[in-house]
């Protein structure tokens, strides 16, 4: 299921959605603000181009809502369910957990999005 060449890895990793050999992302940190979504422009092992078109990763921002809300009913679910608690802190646990997340949420949706365009092939990884 997590096995290089499957979309979820490519998804999960942020690796190069034609290789699976080299992070898309200069740094691999999510939570270094300031490089959170710097891109590098090309893949170094097979030369594929990340953004296909000028603006490409706007199409991403559709990608984050629905994984956000994922994220913010895990919230929910966890301190409804596991923590019995009020509705207060359920709404404080949602926000913090969308607050601390962010970073993780906006990576993945490009992620996502980009291996909706582009496909594993087994002839560009490194052997």
């Amino acid at each position: 299921m997590f096995k290089k060449g499957s979309k979820l890895y490519g998804i999960i990793k942020g690796v190069c959605p034609k290789c699976h050999e080299e992070s898309m992302f200069k740094n691999k940190n999510p939570y270094i603000l300031s490089e959170a979504l710097s891109m590098n422009e090309n893949c170094s092992n097979c030369g594929t181009k990340y953004k296909i078109e000028p603006s490409f990763f706007y199409g991403s921002m559709y990608v984050s809502y629905p994984v956000g809300i994922a994220f913010a009913t895990a919230a929910f679910v966890i301190s409804f369910f596991i923590f019995n608690a009020g509705i207060n802190v359920i709404f404080i646990s949602i926000i913090a957990t969308l607050i601390i997340f962010m970073p993780v949420i906006l990576r993945l949706s490009r992620n996502i999005w980009i291996n909706f365009f582009m496909h594993y092939d087994k002839n560009l990884a490194k052997k």
